[in-house]
């Protein structure tokens, strides 16, 4: 857990920063260039942090309004700070912007129980409403008939066997993979690049994950060889780095036919503290189209740090012995409190 500053502290500092740069795109007339490794590549190293508020969906309060206006974040300043006033859990991912239009707390976002705002990280505000540029809307593609019923039938197995083993819980949980990429803000979502002549490494604090991407030819694995982080093939296209990736394992997504999602990433400098990260995914199985998300990393002086993920290290035994005591209370037929 990263926790140098805590986001209250810092939010107006933050709002006072924002820009038209903070959109993504550098201004008119500005001078800047990406400088060059020693391979003549543009140069994306260092520690990025997505930090971002922007929420992946656009909320009905901002209908079709693509990025927030001056008059927007005078309102965001005033919110935050009565935000900050009231008790209650961390403001996890998307639920801060939201909340402060709305006063929405989103559950599946919050209500830990656990955690409060001082385990986020100080929390940067860019002008996008959504993450997702396309489609337009900022809304997912509607689901495939096929995801909902599985997602039901999850859902439904889940209820009845919460914890028969290990395996019925999530790969989070047990400390296996928070996926690839990982795009949560403000708790571990910070993200180190390396580069070489040949490959490039994306260091991922959460549960400090490593994808070695390779940036010459190389065979294709076979179609019957999946992964947690999948495949990934780079390129640059100008000054911006591409990764296409494949070989999704089917376990390491929560739909149906995931082995044949692919994905495009899109990374690149637009300025001396700012990365822009566009995402496309086809994932057929889920959605009936693709959809791009687009999110800006800002350059942090800061390291990555060790990500000890203890609920699979400790947790587990106690969430499986409870599990087993619900049971023997359930044969034993008694009631529990």
């Amino acid at each position: 857990m990263k926790n140098t500053q805590n986001f209250w502290s810092t939010a107006l500092t933050m709002v006072a920063m924002l820009s038209v740069a903070g959109q993504g795109f550098a201004q008119a007339g500005d001078p800047w260039q990406v400088s060059t490794t020693i391979d003549g590549q543009p140069d994306l190293q260092g520690v990025w942090a997505n930090n971002t508020i922007t929420p992946v969906e656009r909320h009905e309060v901002f209908g079709d309004k693509e990025f927030l206006t001056d008059e927007d974040l005078v309102f965001l300043e005033q919110r935050v700070v009565e935000l900050a006033d009231q008790p209650g859990d961390a403001l996890f991912g998307n639920n801060i912007l939201i909340a402060a239009f709305t006063g929405e707390i989103r559950p599946g976002e919050a209500a830990t129980g656990s955690y409060d705002q001082q385990w986020m990280a100080a929390r940067s505000v860019h002008r996008r409403t959504a993450q997702i540029i396309d489609p337009p809307n900022g809304k997912y593609p509607p689901r495939t008939e096929q995801a909902i019923a599985t997602s039901r039938e999850a859902a439904e197995y889940r209820r009845e066997h919460p914890a028969d083993s290990w395996l019925d819980r999530s790969l989070g949980e047990r400390c296996l993979s928070f996926g690839a990429p990982f795009l949560s803000s403000g708790y571990n979502s910070y993200w180190q690049i390396v580069q070489s002549r040949d490959h490039v490494v994306v260091m991922q604090e959460m549960v400090h994950d490593a994808r070695i991407i390779p940036l010459v030819e190389r065979p294709a694995l076979d179609d019957d060889i999946t992964l947690w982080h999948d495949d990934s093939r780079g390129y640059w296209d100008g000054d911006t780095l591409v990764i296409e990736t494949s070989n999704f394992s089917e376990k390491s997504g929560a739909g149906p036919d995931t082995v044949a999602k692919v994905t495009v990433e899109r990374l690149t400098r637009t300025g001396e503290s700012q990365l822009q990260y566009q995402l496309t995914t086809n994932d057929p199985g889920s959605f009936t189209a693709p959809y791009t998300r687009e999110i800006i990393f800002d350059a942090s002086p800061d390291a990555i740090y060790e990500y000890a993920c203890h609920e699979g290290n400790y947790g587990m035994q106690f969430i499986l012995s409870g599990h087993r005591a619900e049971e023997r209370f359930a044969r034993e037929g008694v009631a529990e409190n």
